[in-house]
């Protein structure tokens, strides 16, 4: 199917103008006293007040000094920000927002992990670079070696092969690597032949191996270095550990709202077969079956960019959530039965924006949903689903 691509243009603030200056006041000379015939008897000297013009703009010269030193220093917080990029996690690190729902994806693969624990050690091991290194022959930004990969990687983000080059493959194939040395350690420290933090002793037994923390009852010498490396990193994505609170009504380590309720997916995303055109391409978003009315939200706070009625994609609505780390994200509602948002409107996150219907090219009642990524579409399951099923 073509999708309607659609730009928003940015507006700018006009810029204001420049400030006049007042006028300081004058001030008149005081005449100098006539010297008393008799010195041993002299006159003092009478105080004179201000002006009647300095009266008038001393107070107004003290205003405006106070106002221009107030908004030197910020002045009142913006009420309407830019973006959403504050109150999303995502925007507090320096990571490709496509790689984040694999992050958390991955780590919730088990208890031990956090998302940050994974993009640390990716930092530490390539510094989120692709590029191979002959000497080992490990290669993308996991740094497996192909007899690793065969171990733990897979195809994971359904594009029909399976790479360590490819960067939602690496990060999960590390986070099954890691749930399973995390999973040995616990059993070690359960039966007291070792001692430590759990997450220390996983990242010591990807460094040195569990023998060597076997061995050592603790956190070996071999892999202190590597250890200090990752901590060292650790702060840099702590916010990836922290739920979306924009995004009220997600699940725990998705990005996104669910667009309908219960998410029951019949066709996900990846190559397949047109049930009506037979024409096999790629199938651009997720379809949630859903009942004919049933209520659809937005997946988070943005700005209606398209809603119309279209041949393909029956009543559709593309809602713009703004700039994340460089890169545009979108999201898409199809086959709609009425639409509830207008083109300019701001909707929050579960907002409604219209209702479930099988309108354009379809066999029955469901969304197609899709999430689109600085003009490229994405498998929208881990944004939405942590799981990913």
């Amino acid at each position: 199917m073509n999708d309607e691509r659609l730009t928003v243009a940015q507006t700018a603030d006009d810029p204001h103008g420049p400030r006049p200056k007042p006028d300081r006041p004058g001030s008149d000379q005081p005449e100098q006293p006539e010297q008393p015939e008799q010195p041993e008897q002299p006159r003092k000297r009478k105080r004179r007040g201000p002006g009647p013009v300095a009266l008038l703009l001393l107070p107004a010269l003290v205003t405006v000094t106070g106002v221009a030193a107030f908004l030197a220093l910020g002045g009142l917080p913006n009420p309407w920000p830019d973006d959403d990029s504050a109150a999303d996690p995502s925007a507090a690190v320096g990571v490709d927002p496509s790689y984040i729902p694999w992050l958390r994806k991955a780590a919730s693969a088990c208890t031990v992990l956090e998302p940050s624990v994974l993009a640390a050690q990716i930092d530490q091991l390539s510094g989120w670079s692709d590029d191979s290194d002959e000497l080992s022959g490990q290669k993308g930004i996991a740094a497996f070696t192909d007899d690793e990969w065969r171990t733990w990687g897979k195809d994971d983000d359904g594009n029909g092969r399976s790479s360590p080059r490819d960067p939602a493959d690496a990060i999960m194939a590390l986070g099954r690597r890691d749930c399973s040395l995390a999973g040995k350690v616990t059993e070690l420290r359960t039966e007291g032949r070792v001692n430590g933090d759990l997450v220390e002793l996983t990242l010591a037994a990807y460094a040195a191996g569990p023998d060597a923390v076997t061995e050592a009852g603790r956190v070996p010498a071999a892999a202190k270095t590597y250890l200090a490396e990752v901590q060292a990193l650790l702060p840099r994505y702590e916010a990836l550990d922290r739920e979306d609170s924009g995004s009220a009504g997600s699940a725990a380590g998705a990005l996104l709202t669910a667009p309908v309720n219960p998410l029951t997916i019949t066709s996900p995303f990846g190559s397949r077969e047109h049930p009506l055109t037979g024409v096999t391409k790629l199938h651009t978003g997720v379809d949630f079956a859903a009942p004919q009315g049933a209520q659809v939200v937005a997946a988070r706070r943005g700005r209606v960019v398209f809603a119309a009625l279209t041949s393909a994609y029956g009543n559709r609505i593309v809602i713009d959530h703004g700039t994340i780390q460089g890169k545009r994200v979108e999201t898409t509602y199809s086959h709609l039965s009425s639409l509830g948002a207008t083109v300019g409107q701001t909707v929050e996150a579960g907002a409604p924006i219209g209702r479930v219907g099988s309108t354009g090219l379809s066999t029955g009642p469901h969304l197609h949903f899709e999430v689109i990524l600085d003009g490229y579409y994405t498998d929208p399951r881990p944004w939405v689903l942590p799981s990913g099923v």
